[in-house]
Protein backbone atom coordinates (compact mmCIF):
# COMPACT_ATOMS: atom_id res chain seq x y z
CA UNK A 1 0.00 0.00 0.00
CA UNK A 2 1.24 3.43 -0.85
CA UNK A 3 2.07 5.95 1.95
CA UNK A 4 2.12 9.08 -0.43
CA UNK A 5 -0.19 10.45 -3.32
CA UNK A 6 0.67 12.33 -6.77
CA UNK A 7 -0.29 15.67 -7.36
CA UNK A 8 -0.10 16.83 -11.43
CA UNK A 9 -0.24 20.02 -12.38
CA UNK A 10 -0.85 21.35 -15.99
CA UNK A 11 0.48 25.07 -17.00
CA UNK A 12 2.06 26.55 -20.01
CA UNK A 13 5.47 25.26 -19.11
CA UNK A 14 4.34 21.66 -18.98
CA UNK A 15 3.51 19.02 -16.41
CA UNK A 16 4.71 19.19 -13.10
CA UNK A 17 3.79 16.42 -10.36
CA UNK A 18 3.86 16.85 -7.01
CA UNK A 19 4.33 13.79 -4.58
CA UNK A 20 2.71 14.24 -1.11
CA UNK A 21 2.83 11.78 1.86
CA UNK A 22 -0.40 10.08 3.13
CA UNK A 23 -0.05 12.57 6.36
CA UNK A 24 -0.23 15.43 4.84
CA UNK A 25 -3.21 14.22 2.34
CA UNK A 26 -5.12 13.71 5.66
CA UNK A 27 -3.65 16.84 7.52
CA UNK A 28 -4.88 18.81 4.01
CA UNK A 29 -8.31 17.32 4.78
CA UNK A 30 -8.77 18.09 8.20
CA UNK A 31 -7.93 21.42 7.98
CA UNK A 32 -10.29 21.52 5.04
CA UNK A 33 -13.38 20.12 7.13
CA UNK A 34 -12.41 22.01 10.03
CA UNK A 35 -12.35 25.17 7.67
CA UNK A 36 -15.64 23.89 6.27
CA UNK A 37 -17.12 23.36 9.68
CA UNK A 38 -16.01 26.51 10.91
CA UNK A 39 -17.50 28.25 7.44
CA UNK A 40 -20.81 26.01 8.81
CA UNK A 41 -20.65 27.43 12.19
CA UNK A 42 -19.85 30.49 10.92
CA UNK A 43 -22.90 30.77 8.63
CA UNK A 44 -25.40 29.40 11.16
CA UNK A 45 -24.22 31.93 14.25
CA UNK A 46 -25.09 34.71 11.77
CA UNK A 47 -27.98 33.33 10.63
CA UNK A 48 -29.36 33.29 14.79
CA UNK A 49 -27.62 36.50 15.32
CA UNK A 50 -29.39 37.87 12.14
CA UNK A 51 -32.92 36.44 13.59
CA UNK A 52 -31.70 37.08 17.37
CA UNK A 53 -31.35 40.67 16.69
CA UNK A 54 -34.40 40.75 14.20
CA UNK A 55 -36.48 39.51 16.86
CA UNK A 56 -34.35 42.07 19.51
CA UNK A 57 -35.95 44.47 17.12
CA UNK A 58 -39.30 43.73 17.18
CA UNK A 59 -39.22 43.62 20.94
CA UNK A 60 -37.63 46.93 21.01
CA UNK A 61 -40.37 48.02 18.92
CA UNK A 62 -42.81 47.20 20.69
CA UNK A 63 -41.39 48.36 23.77
CA UNK A 64 -40.98 51.89 21.88
CA UNK A 65 -44.85 51.81 21.35
CA UNK A 66 -45.57 50.76 24.69
CA UNK A 67 -43.46 53.38 25.98
CA UNK A 68 -45.06 56.13 23.39
CA UNK A 69 -48.31 54.70 24.45
CA UNK A 70 -47.96 55.31 28.35
CA UNK A 71 -46.32 58.80 27.98
CA UNK A 72 -49.69 59.51 25.69
CA UNK A 73 -51.64 58.05 28.71
CA UNK A 74 -49.60 59.56 31.26
CA UNK A 75 -49.84 63.00 29.07
CA UNK A 76 -53.38 62.83 29.29
CA UNK A 77 -53.73 61.31 33.15
CA UNK A 78 -51.82 64.61 33.69
CA UNK A 79 -54.92 66.74 31.93
CA UNK A 80 -56.89 65.10 33.64
CA UNK A 81 -55.65 65.23 37.06
CA UNK A 82 -55.18 68.89 35.95
CA UNK A 83 -59.11 68.99 35.29
CA UNK A 84 -60.52 67.26 37.89
CA UNK A 85 -58.02 69.78 40.37
CA UNK A 86 -59.75 72.85 38.22
CA UNK A 87 -63.09 71.08 38.88
CA UNK A 88 -61.95 70.69 42.99
CA UNK A 89 -60.83 74.50 42.90
CA UNK A 90 -64.29 75.25 41.52
CA UNK A 91 -66.53 73.57 43.35
CA UNK A 92 -63.99 74.24 47.42
CA UNK A 93 -65.23 77.93 45.82
CA UNK A 94 -68.78 76.82 45.30
CA UNK A 95 -68.84 75.38 48.77
CA UNK A 96 -67.15 78.57 50.04
CA UNK A 97 -69.92 80.30 48.72
CA UNK A 98 -72.67 78.22 49.36
CA UNK A 99 -71.17 78.08 53.68
CA UNK A 100 -70.73 82.18 53.38
CA UNK A 101 -74.60 82.19 52.35
CA UNK A 102 -75.80 79.72 54.46
CA UNK A 103 -74.00 82.12 57.34
CA UNK A 104 -76.05 84.63 56.59
CA UNK A 105 -79.16 82.63 56.41
CA UNK A 106 -77.88 81.14 59.71
CA UNK A 107 -77.45 84.84 60.85
CA UNK A 108 -80.84 85.68 59.85
CA UNK A 109 -82.96 83.05 61.57
CA UNK A 110 -80.90 82.83 64.52
CA UNK A 111 -79.38 79.54 64.42
CA UNK A 112 -75.49 79.24 65.74
CA UNK A 113 -74.27 76.30 64.35
CA UNK A 114 -71.99 73.75 65.99
CA UNK A 115 -68.08 74.08 65.43
CA UNK A 116 -68.01 70.23 64.23
CA UNK A 117 -71.25 70.30 62.17
CA UNK A 118 -71.01 69.28 58.77
CA UNK A 119 -72.15 71.88 55.63
CA UNK A 120 -75.26 68.96 55.01
CA UNK A 121 -76.37 69.23 59.27
CA UNK A 122 -76.37 73.06 58.90
CA UNK A 123 -78.57 72.62 55.81
CA UNK A 124 -80.25 70.44 57.29
CA UNK A 125 -81.01 72.67 60.35
CA UNK A 126 -81.37 75.97 58.22
CA UNK A 127 -83.96 73.77 55.83
CA UNK A 128 -85.59 73.37 58.97
CA UNK A 129 -85.89 76.29 60.24
CA UNK A 130 -86.92 77.89 56.80
CA UNK A 131 -89.69 75.73 57.35
CA UNK A 132 -90.42 76.65 60.43
CA UNK A 133 -90.71 80.13 59.13
CA UNK A 134 -92.51 79.85 56.10
CA UNK A 135 -95.20 77.97 58.54
CA UNK A 136 -95.41 81.16 60.77
CA UNK A 137 -95.53 83.37 58.03
CA UNK A 138 -98.10 81.58 55.85
CA UNK A 139 -100.69 81.24 58.91
CA UNK A 140 -99.84 84.59 60.81
CA UNK A 141 -100.72 87.67 59.33
CA UNK A 142 -97.49 89.18 57.65
CA UNK A 143 -96.47 91.82 55.01
CA UNK A 144 -98.70 94.27 53.48
CA UNK A 145 -102.72 93.65 52.26
CA UNK A 146 -102.27 96.09 49.94
CA UNK A 147 -99.77 97.82 47.59
CA UNK A 148 -97.76 99.74 50.48
CA UNK A 149 -98.04 103.78 50.21
CA UNK A 150 -97.85 105.05 53.50
CA UNK A 151 -99.82 105.07 56.80
CA UNK A 152 -101.94 107.81 57.01
CA UNK A 153 -102.99 107.14 60.98
CA UNK A 154 -101.53 104.83 62.99
CA UNK A 155 -101.91 102.71 65.71
CA UNK A 156 -103.08 103.84 69.29
CA UNK A 157 -104.95 106.58 70.36
CA UNK A 158 -105.90 109.69 68.08
CA UNK A 159 -108.66 112.69 67.60
CA UNK A 160 -111.61 110.56 65.12
CA UNK A 161 -111.87 112.43 61.95
CA UNK A 162 -115.51 112.11 61.77
CA UNK A 163 -116.30 111.97 65.16
CA UNK A 164 -113.78 114.93 66.70
CA UNK A 165 -113.27 112.46 70.14
CA UNK A 166 -109.97 110.85 71.16
CA UNK A 167 -110.52 107.51 71.06
CA UNK A 168 -108.11 104.41 70.44
CA UNK A 169 -107.55 103.00 67.01
CA UNK A 170 -107.11 99.76 66.84
CA UNK A 171 -105.46 99.34 63.41
CA UNK A 172 -103.82 101.35 60.94
CA UNK A 173 -105.43 103.68 58.02
CA UNK A 174 -103.44 102.43 54.58
CA UNK A 175 -103.31 104.89 51.68
CA UNK A 176 -105.08 103.85 48.83
CA UNK A 177 -106.82 104.92 45.88
CA UNK A 178 -110.35 103.85 45.18
CA UNK A 179 -111.30 100.16 44.42
CA UNK A 180 -107.34 98.85 44.88
CA UNK A 181 -107.00 95.35 45.36
CA UNK A 182 -106.74 93.74 49.03
CA UNK A 183 -105.05 90.64 49.16
CA UNK A 184 -105.19 88.14 52.42
CA UNK A 185 -102.33 88.17 54.36
CA UNK A 186 -102.21 84.97 55.77
CA UNK A 187 -104.52 81.30 55.17
CA UNK A 188 -107.94 81.71 56.79
CA UNK A 189 -111.77 81.48 57.17
CA UNK A 190 -113.79 84.28 56.54
CA UNK A 191 -115.63 84.55 59.62
CA UNK A 192 -117.29 88.26 57.59
CA UNK A 193 -117.87 89.72 54.28
CA UNK A 194 -120.28 92.70 54.30
CA UNK A 195 -121.62 95.52 55.63
CA UNK A 196 -121.17 95.67 59.35
CA UNK A 197 -122.94 99.14 60.78
CA UNK A 198 -122.20 98.87 64.18
CA UNK A 199 -118.31 99.35 63.86
CA UNK A 200 -118.78 102.34 61.50
CA UNK A 201 -116.07 100.32 59.22
CA UNK A 202 -118.86 100.13 56.45
CA UNK A 203 -118.46 97.16 54.05
CA UNK A 204 -115.47 95.02 55.95
CA UNK A 205 -113.94 91.58 56.04
CA UNK A 206 -112.92 89.71 59.11
CA UNK A 207 -110.61 86.55 58.43
CA UNK A 208 -109.63 83.75 61.46
CA UNK A 209 -106.77 82.61 61.20
CA UNK A 210 -104.66 79.89 63.46
CA UNK A 211 -103.32 80.56 66.89
CA UNK A 212 -106.26 82.73 67.79
CA UNK A 213 -105.06 85.58 65.24
CA UNK A 214 -107.71 87.53 63.29
CA UNK A 215 -107.28 90.06 60.61
CA UNK A 216 -109.81 93.14 59.83
CA UNK A 217 -110.33 95.20 56.73
CA UNK A 218 -112.33 98.30 56.86
CA UNK A 219 -114.39 100.98 54.68
CA UNK A 220 -113.85 98.44 51.38
CA UNK A 221 -116.11 98.94 48.44
CA UNK A 222 -116.21 96.00 46.87
CA UNK A 223 -116.25 92.42 48.58
CA UNK A 224 -115.50 89.49 46.19
CA UNK A 225 -115.19 86.30 48.84
CA UNK A 226 -118.61 85.06 51.16
CA UNK A 227 -118.44 84.30 54.70
CA UNK A 228 -117.40 80.71 56.05
CA UNK A 229 -114.64 80.19 52.48
CA UNK A 230 -111.51 79.53 53.03
CA UNK A 231 -108.66 81.86 51.87
CA UNK A 232 -105.11 81.29 51.07
CA UNK A 233 -102.37 83.37 51.95
CA UNK A 234 -102.32 86.11 48.56
CA UNK A 235 -105.89 85.29 48.00
CA UNK A 236 -107.96 88.28 46.55
CA UNK A 237 -110.53 89.33 49.12
CA UNK A 238 -112.18 92.94 48.62
CA UNK A 239 -111.16 96.05 46.52
CA UNK A 240 -110.76 99.30 48.55
CA UNK A 241 -112.87 102.56 49.30
CA UNK A 242 -114.55 104.65 51.32
CA UNK A 243 -117.92 103.00 52.69
CA UNK A 244 -118.70 103.51 56.46
CA UNK A 245 -117.69 106.54 59.39
CA UNK A 246 -114.83 107.42 56.37
CA UNK A 247 -113.28 110.81 55.46
CA UNK A 248 -111.79 109.69 52.44
CA UNK A 249 -110.50 106.42 50.08
CA UNK A 250 -108.20 104.27 51.97
CA UNK A 251 -107.76 100.91 53.83
CA UNK A 252 -108.40 100.23 57.46
CA UNK A 253 -106.42 96.92 58.96
CA UNK A 254 -106.57 95.56 61.73
CA UNK A 255 -104.91 92.50 63.50
CA UNK A 256 -106.26 90.94 67.34
CA UNK A 257 -104.86 88.25 69.01
CA UNK A 258 -107.45 86.47 71.14
CA UNK A 259 -109.95 89.60 70.46
CA UNK A 260 -107.09 92.22 71.93
CA UNK A 261 -105.72 94.47 69.00
CA UNK A 262 -101.92 94.75 68.50
CA UNK A 263 -99.96 97.37 66.51
CA UNK A 264 -100.48 95.97 62.65
CA UNK A 265 -98.11 97.52 61.11
CA UNK A 266 -95.37 95.57 62.85
CA UNK A 267 -96.68 92.75 61.19
CA UNK A 268 -97.07 94.68 57.88
CA UNK A 269 -93.07 94.84 58.35
CA UNK A 270 -92.96 91.83 58.88
CA UNK A 271 -90.73 88.88 56.75
CA UNK A 272 -87.88 86.56 56.44
CA UNK A 273 -85.83 89.27 56.35
CA UNK A 274 -86.47 90.85 59.94
CA UNK A 275 -87.87 87.68 60.91
CA UNK A 276 -87.16 88.02 65.14
CA UNK A 277 -87.43 91.83 65.05
CA UNK A 278 -91.42 91.06 65.86
CA UNK A 279 -90.59 89.06 69.09
CA UNK A 280 -88.86 91.91 70.38
CA UNK A 281 -91.35 94.55 69.54
CA UNK A 282 -94.80 93.24 70.18
CA UNK A 283 -95.15 91.70 73.40
CA UNK A 284 -98.56 90.92 74.03
CA UNK A 285 -98.22 88.01 72.17
CA UNK A 286 -96.50 84.58 73.83
CA UNK A 287 -94.08 84.38 70.41
CA UNK A 288 -91.71 81.34 72.79
CA UNK A 289 -95.30 79.08 73.09
CA UNK A 290 -96.35 79.66 69.89
CA UNK A 291 -93.00 79.02 67.95
CA UNK A 292 -92.58 75.41 70.44
CA UNK A 293 -96.19 74.57 69.46
CA UNK A 294 -95.83 74.98 66.05
CA UNK A 295 -92.42 73.59 65.17
CA UNK A 296 -92.90 70.03 64.32
CA UNK A 297 -95.75 71.87 61.44
CA UNK A 298 -94.69 72.07 58.12
CA UNK A 299 -96.52 73.58 55.63
CA UNK A 300 -96.68 71.33 52.37
CA UNK A 301 -96.74 73.92 49.82
CA UNK A 302 -96.69 77.26 51.48
CA UNK A 303 -97.33 80.71 49.58
CA UNK A 304 -94.09 82.23 50.21
CA UNK A 305 -95.36 85.83 49.37
CA UNK A 306 -98.04 88.03 48.50
CA UNK A 307 -97.81 89.87 45.13
CA UNK A 308 -95.28 91.33 44.67
CA UNK A 309 -96.89 94.74 45.11
CA UNK A 310 -97.67 93.27 48.77
CA UNK A 311 -94.02 92.63 50.22
CA UNK A 312 -93.35 93.60 53.76
CA UNK A 313 -91.95 96.93 53.72
CA UNK A 314 -88.08 96.83 52.46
Amino acid sequence: MYNHFTITIHDDNGVKQFKLHQIIKKAIFYVVVFFGFVGFTAVVTILYLSSSVDAMELKRQDIEDAYISLKEKNIALDESIKHTQLALIDKKKELTEVSDSLSEIETLIGISPVADMTLTERVNATKLNSEHMATLLQFIPSGSPVEYKGVTSTFGYRIHPTLGSKELHRGIDMKAQMRTPVYATADGIVEWAGLHKRSGFGNLVILQHNYGFRSYFGHLNQIVIESGKFVKKGDLVAYTGNSGMSSGPHLHYEIRFIQRAVNPFEFVKWSVKNYKEIFEKEKKIPWQSLITATAHIKVPNPTQTLPSSQLALK
